[in-house]
């Protein structure tokens, strides 16, 4: 049960009269409405009010069913009676209940820079006044419209257009005017208690005839004849105060329970991914399957990708790596060979990791490169389809937004995208990662960086790599880690390197987890 749900309940209990007990000696509800009727018609003599064209008297017939009077017509409404209420509580229609109901302008006043507050559904949505953003009209255009609707200390304000179905208790002397998308309600002061019906006005009793009766589409609308029939139960005024202390006992309580409610929802909604986070920690430093000491160590396999690449470099199909980093042990410590010069690397290696994985660099696993850059001025090539950062999500690719780009030939080896590579953003979401898992080829832009191994491994454990150093702030965090993903930036990425056999195995132990946490959820 949310908080909502449980304040909710406490005004249903509250409206239905078993919030707080009945006192036999309370005035009974039928005394005060008849009150309510005669100061009514006192104020109607005088002038102060109008007439209700047609005013409406819920009774109990001698067959124990409700029925209603509207002029001379008589009919039953136990169809509409949702519950049973005490005896001493009264059924009535809100439009005879209260002295005045009326909404603001229905026209745009003429705003000024200052002057009297002009309020509409925004300034009271939030369940109290705020003249934080209000606009403002002259004093005379706020006199006129004051002489029809004339809200003041005491009185309930009621939101009718767009969000509905709000009511605020004016607890200021501050003058302002209304919207037409606010509605004003006057009432006895003496015989009915202002905070008692706020509370009434929020329960599940007006709550359901609001949103039966609210029409229309996109700016709704709760129009004044239907609020003027919106069914209210009332009890004696005495207990009317009663449910008031109740319910104001309670809600501290209730916005404690809020408050707990919404640090469990974030834990909950946090739980599966910070779950995943440790899953992919514990598969990073070699805990989450067990080693097997058949498997090729990770140390034969980077000497075979660098014989690749050696291979490569000689038939000239790629570049001589100028900074190729070798990383190895030595008492104990670790060491990074680069450029010929030997240097301690101890304090760039977060956790150690088994015997037969190695550290290594990045760009030492991967061939990488970033696509071509938008050029409006190019007029050379073949028009192809490109993707960027915007259709490349985690683990997957959206193509409604796919564009066309002229490419040369020389330009297509460095920005085509085949089956197997993984796709980096280095820009937008930076680090966000996917493997290219289509038979069709595609051209990229540069803001992405196309990561192609130069021997065969588990393209999927470095995406999951990719995944982890994202989720912990290592790729694009804030003051820590890396910033961006230049193409320096990204060679230098330290990962740890299993052997091959046992990428397979985590990147399967890894995937049956995540299942499990996503049926779960």
């Amino acid at each position: 049960m949310t908080a909502q749900q449980l304040k909710n309940s406490i005004l249903q209990m509250a409206v239905q009269g078993k919030l707080v007990p009945q006192d036999p000696t309370d005035e009974p509800a039928s005394v005060l409405l008849e009150r309510i009727r005669a100061e009514k018609e006192k104020l109607i003599k005088e002038g102060k009010i109008k007439k209700e064209k047609n005013p409406s008297v819920i009774f109990r017939g001698s067959d124990n069913l409700p029925y209603e009077k509207i002029g001379k017509e008589v009919r039953c409404i136990a169809d509409e009676i949702p519950f049973e209420i005490p005896e001493s509580w009264e059924w009535i229609r809100l439009g005879t209940l209260v002295q005045k109901l009326t909404d603001g302008t229905h026209f745009t006043p003429k705003y000024t820079a200052s002057g009297i507050p002009f309020l509409s559904v925004k300034d009271i949505s939030s369940g109290k006044i705020s003249f934080d953003n209000v606009k403002y009209i002259s004093q005379e255009e706020h006199n006129d419209l004051f002489q029809r609707c004339d809200p003041q200390k005491g009185d309930i304000l009621l939101t009718k257009v767009g969000t509905t179905g709000i009511p605020v208790l004016i607890e200021t002397d501050r003058e302002f005017s209304l919207f037409v998308s606010v509605a004003l309600l006057k009432y006895s002061k003496i015989h009915l208690y202002g905070y008692f019906l706020v509370y009434l006005l929020q329960s599940p009793l007006v709550q359901k005839q609001c949103a039966e009766n609210t029409k229309g589409v996109g700016n709704k609308n709760w129009v004044m004849k239907d609020i003027s029939q919106t069914l209210l139960a009332i009890p004696p005024l005495p207990e009317q105060k009663r449910i008031v202390a109740k319910i104001e006992e309670l809600l501290p309580h209730i916005e404690e329970y809020g408050k707990a409610e919404s640090k469990v929802s974030k834990l909950n909604a946090e739980f599966p991914e910070q779950l995943k986070k440790s899953i992919l920690q514990w598969a990073i430093q070699g805990n989450l399957v067990p080693q097997n000491p058949e498997d090729e160590p990770a140390s034969v396999l980077l000497e075979r990708i660098r014989a690749e690449k050696a291979k490569l470099v000689k038939e000239g199909k790629i570049k001589k790596d100028k900074n190729e980093s070798v990383i190895f042990r030595r008492d104990n410590s670790h060491y990074e060979k680069l450029n010929g010069v030997e240097r301690c690397i101890d304090d760039e290696i977060p956790f150690e990791i088994p015997a037969s994985w190695e550290w290594t660099r990045l760009g030492e696993v991967f061939q990488h490169n970033t696509g071509k850059a938008l050029n409006s001025s190019n007029r050379d090539g073949k028009l192809l389809k490109y993707i960027t950062t915007s259709n490349l999500y985690w683990d997957r690719f959206e193509f409604e937004t796919v564009k066309e780009m002229l490419f040369t030939d020389t330009e297509l080896e460095k920005c085509t995208v085949r089956q197997g590579d993984l796709l980096v953003c280095e820009g937008g979401d930076i680090g966000r990662a996917a493997i290219w898992t289509y038979d069709t080829p595609i051209c990229i832009q540069n803001h992405i960086h196309r990561l192609r191994s130069y021997s065969v491994v588990c393209t999927r454990f470095f995406y999951y790599l990719f995944f982890l150093y994202k989720s912990s702030g290592l790729i694009g965090g804030k003051g820590i880690g890396i910033q961006g993903l230049s193409s320096n930036a990204i060679h230098s990425i330290l990962f740890p390197v299993p052997p091959l056999a046992e990428q397979q195995r985590i990147v399967d132990a890894i995937e049956k987890a995540f299942k499990k946490i996503d049926d779960i959820n």
